[in-house]
Protein backbone atom coordinates (compact mmCIF):
# COMPACT_ATOMS: atom_id res chain seq x y z
CA UNK A 1 0.00 0.00 0.00
CA UNK A 2 1.51 3.62 -0.79
CA UNK A 3 1.35 6.21 1.38
CA UNK A 4 -1.56 8.66 1.04
CA UNK A 5 -2.35 11.97 1.37
CA UNK A 6 -5.73 12.56 1.53
CA UNK A 7 -7.69 15.55 0.17
CA UNK A 8 -9.84 17.34 2.81
CA UNK A 9 -12.82 17.04 3.54
CA UNK A 10 -13.40 14.36 1.04
CA UNK A 11 -17.37 13.88 2.20
CA UNK A 12 -18.03 17.08 0.64
CA UNK A 13 -16.87 15.94 -3.06
CA UNK A 14 -19.80 13.64 -4.48
CA UNK A 15 -19.45 11.00 -7.31
CA UNK A 16 -22.88 10.41 -9.51
CA UNK A 17 -24.90 7.65 -8.79
CA UNK A 18 -24.24 6.36 -11.88
CA UNK A 19 -20.43 6.58 -12.03
CA UNK A 20 -20.54 4.89 -8.85
CA UNK A 21 -22.78 2.12 -10.34
CA UNK A 22 -20.24 1.85 -13.43
CA UNK A 23 -16.92 1.81 -11.83
CA UNK A 24 -18.10 -0.84 -9.40
CA UNK A 25 -18.72 -3.23 -11.42
CA UNK A 26 -15.12 -2.01 -13.31
CA UNK A 27 -13.02 -2.19 -10.76
CA UNK A 28 -12.80 -2.16 -6.61
CA UNK A 29 -15.01 0.72 -6.11
CA UNK A 30 -13.69 1.63 -2.29
CA UNK A 31 -9.78 1.27 -3.17
CA UNK A 32 -10.18 3.06 -6.62
CA UNK A 33 -12.45 6.27 -4.71
CA UNK A 34 -9.83 6.14 -2.08
CA UNK A 35 -6.98 7.02 -4.47
CA UNK A 36 -8.99 9.80 -6.36
CA UNK A 37 -9.67 11.07 -2.99
CA UNK A 38 -6.21 11.29 -2.46
CA UNK A 39 -2.92 13.58 -4.00
CA UNK A 40 -0.82 12.75 -6.50
CA UNK A 41 2.61 12.33 -6.50
CA UNK A 42 4.85 15.00 -8.55
CA UNK A 43 7.61 13.60 -10.95
CA UNK A 44 9.57 15.42 -13.66
CA UNK A 45 11.21 13.92 -16.77
CA UNK A 46 14.76 14.84 -17.07
CA UNK A 47 15.38 16.17 -20.93
CA UNK A 48 18.55 14.56 -22.05
CA UNK A 49 18.72 17.26 -24.62
CA UNK A 50 20.04 19.87 -22.55
CA UNK A 51 22.09 17.99 -19.88
CA UNK A 52 21.86 14.89 -18.36
CA UNK A 53 20.40 12.28 -15.02
CA UNK A 54 23.36 13.13 -12.96
CA UNK A 55 23.42 16.82 -13.61
CA UNK A 56 19.49 17.23 -12.82
CA UNK A 57 20.26 14.94 -9.46
CA UNK A 58 23.26 17.07 -8.19
CA UNK A 59 21.37 20.32 -9.01
CA UNK A 60 18.16 19.47 -7.36
CA UNK A 61 20.07 17.19 -4.21
CA UNK A 62 19.50 20.58 -1.83
CA UNK A 63 16.04 20.94 -1.69
CA UNK A 64 14.69 18.05 -3.59
CA UNK A 65 14.28 13.68 -3.33
CA UNK A 66 14.01 12.21 -6.37
CA UNK A 67 12.52 8.67 -6.98
CA UNK A 68 13.42 6.27 -9.83
CA UNK A 69 10.35 6.10 -12.11
CA UNK A 70 10.40 2.50 -13.33
CA UNK A 71 9.33 2.59 -16.33
CA UNK A 72 11.15 5.54 -17.52
CA UNK A 73 14.41 5.84 -17.10
CA UNK A 74 14.55 9.75 -17.32
CA UNK A 75 11.55 9.83 -14.78
CA UNK A 76 11.16 10.78 -11.28
CA UNK A 77 9.11 11.45 -8.66
CA UNK A 78 10.16 14.75 -6.82
CA UNK A 79 9.53 16.05 -3.21
CA UNK A 80 10.59 18.91 -1.81
CA UNK A 81 12.63 18.21 1.37
CA UNK A 82 10.80 21.60 3.49
CA UNK A 83 7.14 19.91 1.66
CA UNK A 84 6.99 22.59 -0.97
CA UNK A 85 5.43 22.30 -4.67
CA UNK A 86 6.98 24.67 -6.26
CA UNK A 87 8.79 22.34 -8.86
CA UNK A 88 7.91 24.61 -11.87
CA UNK A 89 9.02 27.29 -10.37
CA UNK A 90 13.28 26.21 -9.98
CA UNK A 91 15.98 27.45 -12.33
CA UNK A 92 16.17 24.10 -13.62
CA UNK A 93 12.62 23.99 -15.05
CA UNK A 94 13.22 27.70 -16.49
CA UNK A 95 16.62 26.47 -18.57
CA UNK A 96 14.09 23.23 -19.78
CA UNK A 97 16.50 20.73 -17.72
CA UNK A 98 13.44 18.79 -16.71
CA UNK A 99 9.92 18.38 -17.50
CA UNK A 100 7.38 18.39 -15.19
CA UNK A 101 5.10 15.42 -16.10
CA UNK A 102 2.72 12.98 -14.30
CA UNK A 103 4.85 9.65 -14.42
CA UNK A 104 1.86 7.71 -16.56
CA UNK A 105 1.98 10.11 -19.13
CA UNK A 106 5.59 9.16 -19.55
CA UNK A 107 4.68 5.91 -20.94
CA UNK A 108 3.29 6.32 -24.39
CA UNK A 109 6.47 7.73 -25.80
CA UNK A 110 8.41 4.85 -24.36
CA UNK A 111 5.95 2.08 -25.57
CA UNK A 112 6.31 4.67 -28.80
CA UNK A 113 10.01 3.87 -28.99
CA UNK A 114 10.81 6.44 -31.52
CA UNK A 115 14.37 6.43 -33.38
CA UNK A 116 16.40 9.28 -34.68
CA UNK A 117 15.84 10.25 -38.35
CA UNK A 118 12.36 8.59 -38.57
CA UNK A 119 9.25 11.00 -39.54
CA UNK A 120 6.76 11.00 -36.72
CA UNK A 121 3.51 12.92 -36.07
CA UNK A 122 2.35 13.33 -32.49
CA UNK A 123 -1.31 13.85 -34.05
CA UNK A 124 -2.51 15.59 -30.54
CA UNK A 125 0.53 16.71 -28.98
CA UNK A 126 -0.50 20.50 -26.84
CA UNK A 127 0.50 20.86 -24.06
CA UNK A 128 3.56 18.97 -25.39
CA UNK A 129 4.66 16.40 -22.30
CA UNK A 130 4.84 13.54 -24.54
CA UNK A 131 5.74 15.86 -27.87
CA UNK A 132 9.23 16.58 -25.99
CA UNK A 133 9.51 13.53 -24.50
CA UNK A 134 9.44 11.89 -28.37
CA UNK A 135 11.73 14.35 -29.75
CA UNK A 136 14.39 14.05 -27.05
CA UNK A 137 13.80 9.70 -27.94
CA UNK A 138 14.69 11.35 -31.53
CA UNK A 139 18.04 12.99 -30.45
CA UNK A 140 16.50 16.24 -31.77
CA UNK A 141 16.87 14.26 -35.55
CA UNK A 142 14.68 13.52 -38.54
CA UNK A 143 10.99 14.85 -38.08
CA UNK A 144 8.47 15.06 -35.91
CA UNK A 145 5.07 16.48 -36.64
CA UNK A 146 3.21 17.77 -33.58
CA UNK A 147 -0.25 18.98 -34.76
CA UNK A 148 -3.47 19.92 -32.06
CA UNK A 149 -6.66 21.10 -32.95
CA UNK A 150 -6.89 24.15 -30.54
CA UNK A 151 -5.14 27.12 -31.13
CA UNK A 152 -4.73 28.29 -28.05
CA UNK A 153 -3.48 25.02 -26.54
CA UNK A 154 -0.54 25.42 -29.42
CA UNK A 155 0.63 28.94 -28.14
CA UNK A 156 1.50 26.25 -24.64
CA UNK A 157 3.10 23.61 -27.08
CA UNK A 158 5.72 26.12 -28.85
CA UNK A 159 6.70 27.53 -25.42
CA UNK A 160 7.70 24.42 -23.80
CA UNK A 161 9.34 22.99 -26.94
CA UNK A 162 11.41 26.25 -27.09
CA UNK A 163 12.46 25.83 -23.42
CA UNK A 164 13.37 22.31 -24.23
CA UNK A 165 15.53 23.11 -26.92
CA UNK A 166 13.66 21.21 -29.15
CA UNK A 167 14.73 21.75 -33.21
CA UNK A 168 13.05 18.90 -34.94
CA UNK A 169 9.24 19.28 -34.67
CA UNK A 170 6.89 21.06 -36.66
CA UNK A 171 3.85 22.61 -35.19
CA UNK A 172 0.64 21.62 -37.44
CA UNK A 173 -2.83 23.26 -36.51
CA UNK A 174 -5.73 20.91 -38.45
CA UNK A 175 -8.11 18.37 -37.18
CA UNK A 176 -6.18 14.67 -36.87
CA UNK A 177 -8.90 13.40 -39.42
CA UNK A 178 -7.94 16.17 -41.84
CA UNK A 179 -4.06 14.48 -42.71
CA UNK A 180 -4.28 13.09 -46.05
CA UNK A 181 -1.22 11.38 -48.37
CA UNK A 182 1.41 11.28 -45.63
CA UNK A 183 3.48 8.47 -44.42
CA UNK A 184 4.55 8.21 -40.77
CA UNK A 185 7.15 5.63 -39.37
CA UNK A 186 5.64 6.35 -36.08
CA UNK A 187 2.36 7.86 -34.93
CA UNK A 188 1.12 8.56 -31.34
CA UNK A 189 -2.20 8.97 -31.09
CA UNK A 190 -3.29 10.26 -27.16
CA UNK A 191 -6.76 10.92 -27.63
CA UNK A 192 -8.90 13.34 -26.64
CA UNK A 193 -10.76 11.83 -24.32
CA UNK A 194 -13.35 11.87 -21.19
CA UNK A 195 -10.19 12.10 -18.86
CA UNK A 196 -11.56 9.60 -15.97
CA UNK A 197 -8.50 8.58 -15.12
CA UNK A 198 -7.61 12.23 -14.48
CA UNK A 199 -9.81 12.76 -11.13
CA UNK A 200 -6.72 12.83 -8.51
CA UNK A 201 -6.12 16.27 -10.25
CA UNK A 202 -9.07 17.54 -11.29
CA UNK A 203 -12.50 16.85 -9.69
CA UNK A 204 -14.01 18.81 -12.53
CA UNK A 205 -14.12 15.97 -14.22
CA UNK A 206 -16.48 14.03 -11.92
CA UNK A 207 -19.23 16.90 -12.77
CA UNK A 208 -18.36 16.75 -16.78
CA UNK A 209 -18.66 13.21 -16.54
CA UNK A 210 -22.11 11.51 -18.19
CA UNK A 211 -22.65 8.28 -19.60
CA UNK A 212 -24.01 10.07 -23.17
CA UNK A 213 -20.72 12.02 -23.35
CA UNK A 214 -18.75 8.84 -23.60
CA UNK A 215 -20.27 7.54 -26.92
CA UNK A 216 -19.74 11.10 -28.45
CA UNK A 217 -16.28 10.68 -27.18
CA UNK A 218 -15.03 6.89 -28.62
CA UNK A 219 -17.23 8.01 -32.06
CA UNK A 220 -14.54 10.80 -32.59
CA UNK A 221 -11.35 7.97 -30.89
CA UNK A 222 -12.61 5.85 -33.90
CA UNK A 223 -12.37 8.30 -36.59
CA UNK A 224 -8.90 9.74 -34.93
CA UNK A 225 -7.70 5.96 -35.23
CA UNK A 226 -9.01 5.03 -38.55
CA UNK A 227 -7.46 8.38 -39.61
CA UNK A 228 -4.04 7.62 -37.93
CA UNK A 229 -3.63 3.94 -39.07
CA UNK A 230 -4.35 5.04 -42.63
CA UNK A 231 -1.15 7.12 -42.49
CA UNK A 232 1.13 4.50 -41.09
CA UNK A 233 3.76 3.32 -43.59
CA UNK A 234 3.47 -0.97 -43.55
CA UNK A 235 5.69 -2.10 -40.73
CA UNK A 236 5.11 1.12 -38.86
CA UNK A 237 3.99 1.74 -35.13
CA UNK A 238 0.61 3.03 -33.72
CA UNK A 239 0.55 3.83 -29.89
CA UNK A 240 -3.02 4.96 -28.82
CA UNK A 241 -3.18 6.40 -25.49
CA UNK A 242 -5.56 8.02 -23.18
CA UNK A 243 -6.08 9.18 -19.57
CA UNK A 244 -9.76 7.86 -19.75
CA UNK A 245 -10.99 4.44 -17.83
CA UNK A 246 -13.90 3.92 -19.61
CA UNK A 247 -13.71 0.39 -21.70
CA UNK A 248 -15.72 2.02 -24.64
CA UNK A 249 -12.69 4.64 -25.14
CA UNK A 250 -10.02 2.10 -24.83
CA UNK A 251 -10.04 -1.59 -25.35
CA UNK A 252 -13.77 -0.85 -27.31
CA UNK A 253 -11.39 1.54 -29.56
CA UNK A 254 -8.47 -1.05 -30.29
CA UNK A 255 -11.05 -3.81 -30.78
CA UNK A 256 -12.60 -1.38 -33.52
CA UNK A 257 -9.37 -1.29 -35.04
CA UNK A 258 -8.66 -4.55 -35.85
CA UNK A 259 -12.03 -5.91 -36.61
CA UNK A 260 -11.82 -2.99 -39.48
CA UNK A 261 -8.68 -3.69 -40.89
CA UNK A 262 -6.83 -6.88 -41.73
CA UNK A 263 -3.21 -6.14 -41.26
CA UNK A 264 -3.86 -4.24 -37.54
CA UNK A 265 -1.95 -6.27 -35.08
CA UNK A 266 -1.86 -5.88 -31.19
CA UNK A 267 1.60 -6.09 -29.85
CA UNK A 268 2.20 -6.60 -26.32
CA UNK A 269 3.72 -4.15 -23.96
CA UNK A 270 6.23 -5.16 -21.16
CA UNK A 271 7.21 -2.82 -18.74
CA UNK A 272 8.58 -2.76 -14.94
CA UNK A 273 4.73 -1.67 -14.44
CA UNK A 274 2.08 -3.01 -11.86
CA UNK A 275 -1.12 -2.97 -14.00
CA UNK A 276 -4.53 -4.43 -14.24
CA UNK A 277 -6.16 -6.84 -16.51
CA UNK A 278 -7.74 -5.19 -19.86
CA UNK A 279 -11.21 -5.28 -19.58
CA UNK A 280 -12.66 -7.94 -22.69
CA UNK A 281 -15.97 -7.75 -21.64
CA UNK A 282 -18.54 -5.18 -20.57
CA UNK A 283 -22.09 -4.42 -20.33
CA UNK A 284 -23.34 -6.10 -23.56
CA UNK A 285 -19.85 -5.59 -25.56
CA UNK A 286 -17.68 -8.66 -25.80
CA UNK A 287 -14.43 -7.08 -27.42
CA UNK A 288 -11.12 -9.51 -29.01
CA UNK A 289 -9.17 -11.03 -26.65
CA UNK A 290 -6.05 -9.44 -28.84
CA UNK A 291 -6.53 -6.51 -25.92
CA UNK A 292 -5.51 -8.21 -23.72
CA UNK A 293 -2.14 -7.30 -24.63
CA UNK A 294 -2.76 -3.95 -23.66
CA UNK A 295 -1.67 -2.11 -20.81
CA UNK A 296 -4.66 -0.55 -18.59
CA UNK A 297 -3.76 1.31 -15.55
CA UNK A 298 -6.39 1.95 -12.61
CA UNK A 299 -4.59 5.26 -9.89
CA UNK A 300 -4.35 2.12 -7.16
CA UNK A 301 -1.97 -0.29 -9.55
CA UNK A 302 0.97 2.36 -9.60
CA UNK A 303 -0.38 5.53 -7.56
CA UNK A 304 -0.61 7.26 -10.75
CA UNK A 305 -3.47 8.76 -13.00
CA UNK A 306 -5.42 6.30 -14.77
CA UNK A 307 -4.04 5.08 -18.17
CA UNK A 308 -4.44 3.18 -20.94
CA UNK A 309 -1.99 2.32 -23.80
CA UNK A 310 -2.21 -0.02 -27.07
CA UNK A 311 0.76 -0.54 -29.39
CA UNK A 312 -0.48 -1.58 -32.66
CA UNK A 313 1.64 -2.59 -35.90
CA UNK A 314 0.53 -2.42 -39.50
CA UNK A 315 1.39 -5.44 -41.18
Amino acid sequence: MHNLTIIQNPERIEFKDKFIERYSKLTDWETFKKYNLSFLRKSIRVNTLKTNIKEVKARLDKDWILEQVPWCDEGFWIKNKQGRLDVGNTIEHSLGFYYVQESASMIPPVVLQPKPHEIILDMCAAPGSKTSQIAQYMQNKGVLIANDVKGDRLAALGINLQRMGITNTLITLSKGERFKDLQFDRILLDAPCSGTGTIRKSLKTLRMWNPGMIKRISYMQQKLITTAFNLLKPEGTLVYSTCSLEPEENEGIIDFLINKFDNAKVEKIDLDIKSSKPITQFENKIYSSEVEKCLRLWPQDSDTEGFFVARLQKT
